[in-house]
């Protein structure tokens, strides 16, 4: 029956695909365009299902929240709207969308307009080991224009953006600065709370628009936009601020044969980024550009190198996926790594800004907006240990100098660091989301994969104490795990959780490995013995068989339950070669998960309907090729079935009335750095040479 239904599902989506627009999309119509994706408050996006309508689509903030960011064209004299102008002025064309396509690090549209092939590049690069690089908040659009078929038309670019990028349009402040050719405008709300949100978007700061433009004005949409209509450039004037106010940008691109591009920043600015235990973080970046017209002219300069090095790296993340898991497992990489980096700030000491003590600080999107929760980390960490190990040590360094300070006054590790990005406020009070076996494992885990990932013990040891201290309270507590939430906490407390039996008896062994400290690999082997379940009574007389089903061919939900549960915490004992589990484990859920399959893919718990693509993903590194490739082929039919435009929803209905739908506005969360589990752990680490 499973069978028959995925078969369905599958013939559902072909249909779906071939009767879709014009318009050719590779490698996929995705459920949302990543357009400008850099922090957790510069998330712009495209729904998908507005890509064939471009000249009139409307962007989003990955909360959903309605952007106005538009782009027209002037070609030969007549004015084409080219993107996000859902009211046309007078004398005005809609251009023609060609095709749109994703790398790793971009998402470009192509539009014929006239005698004009017109191309709309939308980069946010990605350079995480170059902190300065990665730091800076902004994203370019390129617009780029060639003659068709010969002809040599003569091109006018024009762009604008409004305060709908602050998320608080009643009140609004324009400024202009000009700096040598770099026109930057600055869009200011009049009600700014620090370190507060809106909405999600943030409640403080500026959002910024720059160019090396002909030309600039501000004013009504109607009137800035029915000047470049009328006459291809602007009057370099500036109004003050009223209701539907823009600020506009343009370009006289000239007579055009072969390519010609206009390049425009786009971000938002926030100067005290992260409030850290009362100490004001700002971006890494201000230390060598400590103002917003600076850090924009230098974003501009950089542009060409960005691209050099966005060019090799989209290359070696298609080459990761396709020698790893196939075009639809590159697919899913390439529309992973931008979502991934866009809950990430890496900052300094607002007040020193001291360069040599980076934090990074990582935003739990879309579920409860905690700072650094450790279990969003975890998942997150395959794409870090091959391409960025140090980011892991970035991200766990506030939380440790946190913990280090005496506050925190439970025996386990802490959840998070603060309760609502951007406040790490920390818990003295001892009340964050209790999860003890989850994130005393976590940590011993990620330990592991930055010290094995970089050769680097002296972090480990600097922390000795730390480690040492959640690794004992997994060897009193980890086998028998008392009610207690795991990751998945929308399951609800267990007790006796397998899940959280196998994270502690993999943390064990972890730290085992991490501090050569063979008593505790001892230890986690026993657990995974007791839990797994065996003919024999282990070495500390633990009992047997606790939480496989009796023919100990999948794992349980609990030691006393019969449901089968996606026990992905074995991942790293697979990973890190820890042998934890026997490869009887591996071998015998490998058979078992596609007699569980639902018709869009294998649920986290035999008691519900939804998935996370995380953890399928992590699963399908520890099983067999057959099985590996229906992980990887369900996921991709999950993102490109066309019936999701929220940007890449990690949790999604495998089952039931609303099947292959994104769950629970599950959306935008950098926890899909999960998804090269698989390349990891056929490719191993390849720190990537970002350029300085």
């Amino acid at each position: 029956m499973a069978a028959l239904a995925v078969q369905a599902w599958l013939l559902f989506l072909s249909l779906f695909v071939t009767s879709s627009s014009a318009a050719t999309w590779s490698p996929i119509l995705p459920p949302s365009f990543p357009l400008a994706v850099k922090n957790p408050y510069l998330s712009a996006w495209l729904p998908g299902n507005q890509a064939a309508n471009l000249p009139s689509a409307q962007p989003e903030f990955w909360y959903a929240n309605a952007l106005n960011w538009s782009v027209i064209a002037r070609v030969d004299g007549t004015a084409y709207n080219l993107f996000g102008v859902p009211s046309p002025e007078e004398n005005t064309q809609s251009a023609t969308v060609v095709n749109g396509s994703f790398t790793s690090t971009r998402s470009t549209f192509v539009l014929t307009a006239g005698d004009a092939s017109i191309s709309l590049e939308f980069f946010s690069p990605v350079s995480p080991n170059n902190l300065r690089r990665q730091s800076l908040p902004f994203s370019f659009l390129t617009v780029t224009a060639s003659g068709r078929d010969g002809a040599t038309p003569s091109v006018q670019v024009y762009s604008d953006i409004d305060d709908t990028w602050t998320g608080q349009s009643s009140s609004s402040t324009f400024n202009q600065t000009t700096s040598g050719e770099t026109h930057v405008w600055q869009v200011k709300s009049n009600n700014q709370v620090t370190y507060s949100e809106v909405n999600q978007m943030a409640g403080w700061g500026e959002a910024v628009y720059a160019a090396r433009a002909d030309s600039f004005q501000s004013g009504a949409a109607s009137t800035v936009r029915s000047r470049f209509v009328s006459s291809g450039s602007l009057t370099n004037s500036t109004s003050d601020w009223s209701a539907g106010s823009v600020v506009g940008l343009a370009f006289d691109l000239g007579t055009v044969s072969s390519s010609t591009s206009a390049v425009y920043a786009i971000g938002y600015v926030r100067e005290d980024a992260i409030n850290y235990r009362g100490t004001p973080y700002t971006g890494f970046y201000r230390a060598t550009n400590p103002n917003t017209v600076g850090a924009a002219s230098h974003f501009l300069d950089i542009h060409d190198d960005a691209v050099s090095e966005a060019d090799s790296f989209d290359a070696k993340i298609k080459s990761v996926g396709e020698s790893s898991g196939g075009s639809n497992y590159t697919a899913i990489l390439e529309l992973s790594v931008r979502q991934t980096f866009g809950g990430i700030d890496i900052t300094i000491d607002g007040s020193t800004l001291d360069t040599s003590a980076p934090y990074a600080f990582i935003k739990e999107i879309s579920s409860n907006g905690n700072l650094n929760t450790i279990d969003i980390i975890f998942p997150t960490f395959p794409f870090l240990y091959e391409f960025a190990p140090n980011l892991i040590k970035l991200l766990l360094n506030p939380v440790l100098a946190y913990l280090e300070g005496g506050t925190y006054p439970n025996p386990y590790m802490i959840h998070d660091l603060g309760s609502h990005y951007p406040n790490a406020t920390g818990h003295d009070d001892g009340l964050d989301e209790a999860m003890p076996i989850e994130e005393s494992g976590n940590l011993l885990i990620l330990a592991l994969a930055y010290q094995t990932a970089t050769g680097d013990t002296s972090w480990a040891t600097s922390h000795a104490a730390l480690f040492k201290k959640y690794a004992d309270y997994l060897v009193d507590n980890g086998l028998y795990p008392t009610n207690q939430l795991s990751t998945n906490d929308g399951l609800g407390a267990f007790t006796n959780m397998t899940n959280l039996g196998v994270k502690a008896a993999v943390g064990l062994t972890a730290y085992g490995k991490l501090t050569s400290q063979t008593n505790y690999t001892t230890k986690g082997q026993d657990f995974a013995e007791a839990i797994w379940g065996g003919t024999e009574t282990t070495s500390d007389g633990l009992g047997s068989e606790v939480s496989s089903d009796t023919a100990q061919s999948y794992f349980t939900t609990t030691y006393s339950d019969s449901s089968f549960f996606l026990v992905f915490n074995v991942y790293p004992d697979v990973l890190f070669g820890l042998s934890t589990f026997p490869n009887a484990t591996y071998t015998a859920t490998s058979a078992f998960y596609p007699t569980v399959r639902g018709p869009a893919g294998v649920a986290i718990d035999g008691a519900v309907n939804w998935g996370k693509t995380d953890w399928q993903i992590w699963t399908a590194a520890t099983v067999g090729a057959s099985t590996q490739a229906m992980f990887i082929d369900d996921l991709y039919a999950f993102v490109a079935n066309g019936i999701n435009t929220a940007p890449f929803g990690d949790r999604y209905w495998t089952a039931g009335d609303s099947v292959g739908e994104t769950a629970e506005s599950f959306r935008a969360r950098p926890t899909l750095g999960a998804h090269f589990a698989v390349a990891v752990l056929k490719l191993g680490v390849d720190v990537w040479e970002w350029a300085v």
